[in-house]
């Protein structure tokens, strides 16, 4: 999101002679979301704009003017990527890919072309694109705190070629060997766990409830229900602690790369 908007709130807020917290107070929210929106780091929801347009008697200005995102997710998705940008801790699990924040660009290019039916190159490039925009989060040395729970088979399905795969695998290896993201394996050897079903994302926040993502073929839902998230909480817990420590986790990684290079 750009600042207009973000500016132009606090600016009307000003006008009305009002603090962050006392609007904050008014519509409801946290002033330190109040100050992500101003600074341009958040886009309301449009629950939250019609909040502050009625707080603010700015009409139905701040929710008819929401910064319109030109991000190529698919629909179902959209919601949980703005969600994404704004956490400050995600458990992710995955159980056939690398998550996306983690996806190197040749990596989510075959991801991508993998799908029916089959996008453009131009659409491809988009997607792409959005995909590694979103991995920008991980430039910040600190927030998001990012854990991966990988099955064995994201890194034994050979998606783009072992060229590629070993390229992916060295690229998580070296997030965590920075201690920019920590990832647990769950062998083969383990059978089955709690989160086999499906991929799924945990999210938290500094300032709203907790909230997941879980995602099949071609659909994906947001959770917010307090009682399914802390559900799907304690499935990804139980999960984490069958999984390898993060040494051994890392040493597997490491020999499955260089399987690839030697098969490249």
């Amino acid at each position: 999101m750009g600042s207009i908007y973000g500016d132009w709130l606090r600016e009307q807020r000003e006008a009305a002679g009002m603090t962050q917290q006392e609007l904050a107070d008014a519509a409801i929210m946290t002033r330190s979301h109040i100050s992500h929106i101003e600074a341009g780091r958040r886009i309301p929801s449009k629950e939250d704009a019609r909040r502050l347009d009625q707080a603010l008697n700015t009409g139905n200005v701040l929710s008819s003017f929401l910064p319109q995102d030109e991000a190529a997710v698919a629909d179902y998705f959209e919601a949980a990527r703005q969600l994404e940008q704004q956490a400050t801790v995600i458990q992710e699990f995955a159980l056939s890919y690398v998550p996306g924040i983690l996806q190197t660009g040749r990596y989510a290019r075959a991801v991508l072309r993998s799908v029916f039916p089959p996008p453009s190159d131009e659409e491809c490039d988009r997607l792409v694109v959005t995909r590694l925009e979103r991995a920008k989060i991980l430039d910040d040395p600190v927030t998001p705190v990012v854990w991966a729970l990988l099955d064995e088979a994201v890194l034994r399905r050979p998606i783009g070629g072992p060229e590629v795969m070993a390229e992916q695998i060295t690229h998580m290896v070296c997030l965590a060997e920075s201690d920019r993201v920590r990832v647990h394996l769950l062998p083969f050897s383990l059978g089955a766990h709690p989160l086999l079903p499906s991929m799924m994302s945990l999210m938290w926040f500094q300032d709203q409830p907790p909230a997941a993502y879980s995602e099949g073929v071609s659909v994906g839902k947001l959770h917010d229900s307090p009682a399914l998230v802390e559900q799907l909480r304690g499935a990804y817990a139980l999960a984490l602690g069958d999984a390898l420590p993060l040494k051994e986790s890392l040493a597997l990684m490491r020999a499955t790369a260089k399987e690839y290079e030697h098969h490249g």
